[in-house]
């Protein structure tokens, strides 16, 4: 396993189950924390409205990537999942990486073991690998390219049109993919629970409802919420394009965390969360995501653990093709 903790220290800590003092203003001790121990916080669109307002950086996973990549922090605590804690390690291995929660994992990631995925390469020798960000250490050392949904037609582009190329993990973005590419890359047959559960039907009804709403929504859904969506793209993509539209209301079939920036940056506009097909939520949130709390940031950083440590071999391959998307990235002015 690619992540290892000091399970040890965290065993003698009670780690989860110490309360903060009695009294104490979480906002301000963590904002103290981060000057005294020299720490930035990096927080993904899909946390907490809390945790996202503490964040010194908040962005989708190509941003969160490049903030990790130049930081000049002795400590970098991700408020986020595994994999993204993960990238930070690969590309700051002189940093220390903190996680909130090691629960924290991501459904997608998880559908793609690196024992099955090399097995699986195997049957397509002449293949390229482009594997999305959100997979293991272990599955990036056994990848070309990595993209994100921000860059993920750019990076396929910049591809040879002759060249074969494996996709992995998310057969929805692959498919999306392949429909506005022209390519026919074999998809590794993984996807994340959340976009996987919104309910078609239930979205249909909130057009009808809402006919002066426009649909946005994440490559990661399943095709027939792609093709009733007015507009497609990652999240950073869904953020900008509210705040470039004339357009007053918004059904947003992604993360529900996202909700919070869309309405900081536009507070006269409304935005319906699309929901999932359990009859008894109105939105869609990431239960991995929704791990991490104020209280848990705090003791995560009092104690400076859960930490993210990797195999240094593994660490070296996984870096090549994170980058290598980088470097397509800033090139393309991504």
């Amino acid at each position: 396993m690619s992540l290892i903790v000091n399970k040890s220290d965290l065993d003698r800590l009670g780690y989860l189950s110490i309360a903060p003092e009695p009294g104490i203003n979480l906002v301000e001790a963590i904002q103290e924390m981060k000057r005294e121990k020299n720490a930035v916080i990096l927080g993904h669109y899909y946390q907490t409205a809390e945790i996202q307002d503490i964040s010194d950086f908040v962005g989708d996973s190509l941003a969160l990537a490049q903030q990790a990549a130049k930081t000049k922090a002795d400590i970098i605590v991700f408020a986020g999942v595994h994999f993204m804690a993960e990238t930070a390690k690969i590309l700051s291995p002189d940093k220390k990486v903190l996680l909130p929660d090691l629960k924290a994992g991501c459904s997608l990631a998880e559908s793609a073991p690196a024992d099955q995925f090399a097995a699986f390469k195997k049957n397509y020798p002449n293949h390229l690998v482009v594997s999305y960000v959100n997979t293991s250490a272990a599955i990036k050392a056994q990848t070309d390219i990595v993209c994100t949904s921000t860059n993920a037609k750019h990076i396929i582009d910049s591809i040879p049109a002759n060249q074969d190329i494996i996709f992995a993990p998310d057969k929805n973005l692959g498919n999306y993919l392949n429909s506005i590419t022209g390519r026919n890359m074999v998809l590794w047959d993984g996807a994340c629970h959340v976009h996987e559960q919104f309910s078609l039907e239930k979205i249909l009804k909130l057009q009808q409802e809402n006919p002066d709403a426009l649909t946005i929504a994440h490559p990661e859904c399943e095709k027939p919420v792609l093709m009733v969506a007015d507009h497609i793209g990652s999240t950073a993509s869904l953020l900008k394009f509210t705040i470039q539209s004339d357009k007053q209301k918004f059904i947003v079939a992604t993360e529900s965390g996202i909700i919070h920036q869309m309405q900081k940056a536009n507070p006269d506009k409304l935005f319906i969360p699309a929901p999932p097909n359990d009859s008894t939520c109105a939105c869609n949130d990431c239960m991995y995501m929704k791990l991490n709390t104020l209280q848990k940031l705090y003791t995560c950083m009092k104690y400076e653990l859960p930490e993210v440590v990797l195999d240094e071999a593994i660490r070296i391959k996984a870096e090549k093709p994170i980058l290598k998307m980088l470097e397509i990235s800033e090139r393309l002015g991504l």
